[in-house]
């Protein structure tokens, strides 16, 4: 089921996802306004010969959508050459059935690179594989430091209270250390997107 101009259009806007968010908004905004594009990768979306469409499957309470939907709206706010239209995923799972993560995740964010005529250019599901293994890493790198946390694998609300929050704070801090090497590779994926269709230099 092709995704049509009509259907498209019925999606909110960035600024109207933003305003019905009741959950994580603050560090949604927080994390917009740490990104700055670097310049090199800002011209490539500037140079697009027309703008784009792009197709957003999210909801507020997802921590990759947290982390790169403000990444892909600052790009398009700098370039002025992506449309963005957002869905509420669980709202509009006849979508969200079309972009499936390894062909049975419904994993977001999801953001789909439309021409002019609605054919697919590309797209982006969650977050970059180079980032998953990264902090995946860096997470059984924190339980061998810490054999009070037990095993990688066991449940973390079998950990006594403040053991739990401790692992939660180590594992809060690699993130946000990761996250300039995150950032820098959604960038870097949705770049790859778009310069399919990016004019010549």
């Amino acid at each position: 089921m092709a995704v049509t101009r009509e259907r498209f259009e019925q999606g909110m806007t960035y600024a109207a996802f933003k305003a019905q968010m009741t959950r994580n908004r603050e560090r949604f905004e927080e994390n917009e306004r740490r990104f700055t594009p670097d310049p090199a990768d800002l011209a490539v979306f500037q140079q697009l010969p027309r703008p784009l469409n792009v197709l957003v499957l999210a909801e507020d309470w997802c921590g990759d959508v947290i982390a790169n939907l403000p990444i892909l709206g600052k790009l398009a706010e700098a370039s002025g050459k992506l449309n963005l239209r957002i869905f509420l995923r669980d709202q509009n799972l006849d979508l969200m059935d079309q972009y499936l993560n390894q062909g049975k995740f419904r994993s977001i964010p999801v953001f789909v690179f439309f021409d002019d005529n609605f054919n697919e250019i590309g797209r982006f599901i969650e977050r970059p594989a180079s980032v998953t293994e990264l902090r995946a890493r860096r997470r059984l790198e924190i339980y061998a430091r810490h054999p009070e946390f037990g095993s990688p694998d066991a449940p973390v609300d079998q950990l006594p209270e403040d053991v739990r929050q401790r692992l939660q704070a180590e594992l809060a801090a690699m993130r946000e250390e990761t996250t300039p090497f995150a950032n820098a590779e959604v960038v870097r994926e949705l770049r790859a997107i778009v310069e399919r269709v990016a004019a010549p230099r």
